[in-house]
């Protein structure tokens, strides 16, 4: 691959060389898989692994240090009346919140839960790279596990394919850390704004190229977010680039995505996809904030064969 990224005409060469999407079969692919029946047992273990992926996440202006840490705690103990429910994945927030949920976590029971933090001038990615860096670095030095970057959507839809390689490089270069591994970087395309899915295989790898660790349907800030399509066809991006490359790169939808039975269509989609190798938080992940208490509410049914309602999980 190194040819393929030695210039920017070269890239370009490659990412339109790609096959086109026949959206008509995307779609109804996605679907048909997205009509599967899951039950009892496996329904169980859907809904425990799915808790297993969320990042949860608040990404607003008004969020303090006492909703952050009121969000670890939930992480950490999402169901106070079973201590059998998993922990979620990550925390997901902005960056001068970082340090707080890093406190927050490891003073709750949730030292093994990651910081994710959004960072290069997030939602828009319209900034000069010296910010971009500057944001990412201080994540990283906050105490960040994962920085989810979005790309600059105004240089990728001008073909300035070699813009947007460089700067994914260079934010991967600032997760380093001076001791220990460095922070994992998530790609976010917002898929919404790209308008077609052959601008979504050719992001999709862009950002493998460059080394991104996963790569992320959107911010959850616009009107089209995460769809089942969209992210069949970033998997089957995975799958082949691993098979071209060894090298496997997980993948994150966000936005949308609020119960228990849309989390369970998009695990129905990664497994019939890409296979087991992907059916794990460290490969596959939700963006969400409010998935978790339907999927608490789905598991207290199964559990108790009462529906509690949402009067019986915390807001945060």
């Amino acid at each position: 691959m190194a040819d393929v990224t030695a210039s920017d005409a070269s890239l370009r060469r490659y990412l339109h060389g790609l096959p086109g999407v026949d959206a008509v079969g995307l779609e109804a692919r996605a679907a048909t898989l997205g009509t599967r029946s899951i039950k009892t047992t496996a329904k169980a273990y859907a809904i425990d692994l799915a808790i297993s992926m969320i990042d949860l996440t608040t990404l607003e202006g008004a969020d303090t240090p006492g909703k952050v840490r009121s969000l670890c705690a939930k992480g950490a103990n999402p169901d106070p009346t079973d201590r059998t429910s998993p922990q979620v994945a990550a925390i997901c927030v902005y960056s001068d919140m970082a340090a707080t949920a890093k406190q927050a976590l490891a003073a709750g029971g949730g030292a093994g839960i990651k910081v994710a933090s959004v960072a290069t001038a997030f939602p828009s990615g319209r900034a000069a790279l010296s910010v971009k860096l500057a944001d990412t670095r201080e994540a990283v030095a906050a105490g960040a596990d994962e920085i989810d970057m979005v790309i600059d959507r105004g240089a990728f839809l001008a073909g300035r394919y070699g813009k947007v390689f460089e700067e994914i490089q260079a934010v991967k270069e600032a997760c380093a850390r001076p001791q220990g591994e460095p922070a994992h970087l998530k790609v976010i395309f917002e898929n919404g704004e790209l308008s077609t899915y052959d601008n979504i295989r050719r992001a999709s790898w862009l950002a493998m190229l460059a080394g991104a660790d996963f790569i992320k349907t959107s911010t959850g800030k616009v009107a089209v977010n995460a769809t089942l399509p969209g992210t069949l066809l970033m998997l089957e991006a995975v799958r082949d680039f691993r098979a071209a490359t060894g090298t496997q790169i997980g993948v994150k939808p966000a936005g949308g995505i609020r119960t228990a039975k849309d989390a369970i269509r998009y695990l129905v989609v990664v497994n019939e996809t890409v296979g087991s190798d992907w059916l794990s938080p460290d490969w596959f992940r939700f963006g969400a904030s409010s998935l978790l208490n339907d999927l608490l509410m789905q598991r207290q049914k199964l559990s108790t064969g009462r529906y509690s309602g949402p009067d019986y999980v915390t807001v945060d």
